[in-house]
């Protein structure tokens, strides 16, 4: 009865879409990190996460949902600006963790959510 609490599309989807923006976090930081290097390519997750993501949440299938992971891509759409060849721009990078701050902190209290409404399943009170 439990496992099925867990094993709901939305649930895993959530969960998947959590340990996206914690490596969007990771990728950004390195961006940030790497913004004097000469020739660093900025870094994200990889496009194809997202649409692959929200296929599987749509067709409801618990084992491809889980099945999926993200991954790191070069930014393709990224331009460098000055001869060095960088294609990190210091305001995009930090509007773009101000964002994913933003969507880690909803996703996490979808997935808390779920846990908050066992405990109360299972001790009857609410906290």
């Amino acid at each position: 009865m439990i496992e099925a609490l867990f094993n709901q599309p939305g649930y895993v989807g959530a969960k998947k879409m959590l340990d996206a923006t914690v490596l969007r976090h990771a990728a950004l930081a390195s961006n940030l990190a790497n913004l004097e290097t000469p020739h660093y390519q900025r870094v994200d997750v990889a496009p194809s996460f997202h649409a692959d993501l929200k296929r599987a949440i749509a067709g409801g299938s618990v084992a491809q949902i889980a099945s999926l992971q993200p991954r790191l891509a070069v930014d393709t759409d990224a331009i460098a600006s000055g001869r060095d060849g960088n294609t990190v721009h210091l305001e995009n990078e930090l509007m773009q963790m101000s964002q994913n701050t933003v969507q880690n902190t909803f996703e996490t209290q979808l997935v808390s959510s779920a846990l908050l409404r066992l405990r109360v399943a299972i001790t009857g009170r609410n906290p």
